[in-house]
């Protein structure tokens, strides 16, 4: 049995810190090329917290039944939702530092209207990313079960210690 890894926090931490600088960039580079700098609408945001609720929800009914209630879950079923966790993760860090990167641009833009508008939509779409990420690990964390016996009596890790017959 092979034992996944959870999703590592240096490299969301790394794709989150990429995203700032690509977001922070957006502005400048459509500004060389004669363009305005898109506005950032209510949407992003609320998409980026709805997903966060309802994968922060899944987390919680999958740690309730499999910590609490001590029932099963097939491996398919299982992998579906570590797939869903890992990919969440990865688009919540992307995301959360793009619209942070894009919120910074404008901070010095503050006293103007629209400038005040991008930054605040960028940073509260940002703000939800996090949160993204952070239901993503719980979920993770909802399915990692605890190392136990197997059917035959043996240790979880026993067959890291296992001979070729």
């Amino acid at each position: 049995m092979t034992t996944v890894r959870g999703t590592p926090v240096l490299g969301l931490t790394a794709l989150g810190g990429a995203g700032v600088v690509v977001g922070r960039l957006t502005p400048a580079i459509i500004e060389a090329f004669d363009g305005n700098a898109p506005r950032v609408g209510w949407s992003a945001a609320v998409t980026l917290f709805i997903a966060s609720v309802i994968i922060g929800v899944i987390a919680w009914n999958t740690w309730q039944s499999l910590h609490k209630k001590h029932e099963r879950m097939t491996s398919d079923h299982g992998i579906k939702m570590l797939s869903l966790a890992k990919a969440s993760a990865l688009v919540g860090a992307l995301f959360a530092g793009l619209y942070l990167g894009y919120a910074l641009a404008f901070v010095d833009a503050l006293d103007t209207d629209f400038g005040r508008e991008r930054a605040l939509h960028a940073g509260i779409a940002g703000v939800a990313g996090i949160l993204m990420v952070i239901a993503a690990l719980l979920l993770e964390r909802a399915l990692r079960v605890p190392g136990g016996e197997d059917k035959d009596g043996k240790d979880g890790n026993a067959d890291a210690d296992a001979t070729p017959a």
